[in-house]
């Protein structure tokens, strides 16, 4: 094993709780059917992660990262996610970005639970695909048959969001409004709501013509800022 990476997996040894260790595999729903199934947890805690990525990004390289990325412990994925982002967020090198993203591209079998997803989807493709308007990234993503993928780009458009920038995510929402997964109407929400702190009129708009479509949680979620009688006439149908 690479001496970096022996390291990497060292500190965060160093750093598991294992009370953290038992909790975490019934909080990310890794039971027999559920959507974490099999997944194996450390119990390192998610700031932990960041020090030691902050420490390591500049010294490992994407081959190395590889195998963290496609480890077996949830802690070693999102440390290598986090690594990742640093690496992607440092550099200005447009060949570089582009190898990085390629690099996500390629290991997305292992950004397969919704805090991988959404710690990391938005800061490097949502926001590679708005610098260089290459929606057709995230587009393909949100037509996949694997839930992963379609919350990958649902959630990528948080960056599109950031800027005000709102018709990539309602297309996505919108695509998937009914998908059968509570942690897609969970995002597509999620998202929505994060439309409306940005521009609430955005928001009216959209779920006058989805509202009585959406499952209860996402719209839930998407009203869960909006004054209180306003929330209560889009739960109870008065609109």
């Amino acid at each position: 094993m690479n001496n970096t990476l022996k390291e990497i997996e060292e500190a965060l040894a160093v750093l598991s709780i294992p009370e953290k260790a038992a909790f975490f595999p019934k909080f990310f729903k890794t039971g027999k059917g559920e959507y974490g199934e099999g997944d194996l947890f450390l119990g390192v805690k998610v700031p932990d992660q960041r020090i030691v990525a902050k420490e390591y990004y500049s010294k490992i390289s994407l081959d190395e990262l590889s195998q963290l990325l496609s480890s077996k412990y949830h802690e070693h994925r999102l440390t290598a996610l986090f690594i990742l982002i640093f690496k992607f967020e440092k550099t200005k090198d447009k060949t570089v970005k582009d190898e990085i993203v390629q690099f996500y591209l390629n290991h997305l079998q292992y950004v397969n639970n919704w805090d991988l997803v959404d710690s990391s989807c938005y800061k490097i493709l949502g926001r590679y695909a708005f610098e260089n308007q290459k929606e057709e990234l995230l587009r393909k993503l949100s037509g996949s048959q694997e839930m992963w993928h379609k919350r990958i780009a649902v959630v990528g458009t948080m960056y599109y969001v950031k800027k005000g920038s709102f018709d990539l995510m309602k297309e996505f929402v919108t695509q998937n409004l009914k998908h059968n997964h509570d942690l897609m109407h969970k995002a597509n929400g999620w998202l929505l709501r994060e439309m409306g702190q940005k521009n609430e009129a955005e928001l009216i708009s959209y779920l006058n013509k989805y509202y009585k479509e959406m499952p209860r949680t996402c719209l839930r979620y998407a009203i869960e800022k909006l004054e209180e009688s306003l929330r209560q006439d889009y739960l109870k149908g008065r609109i």
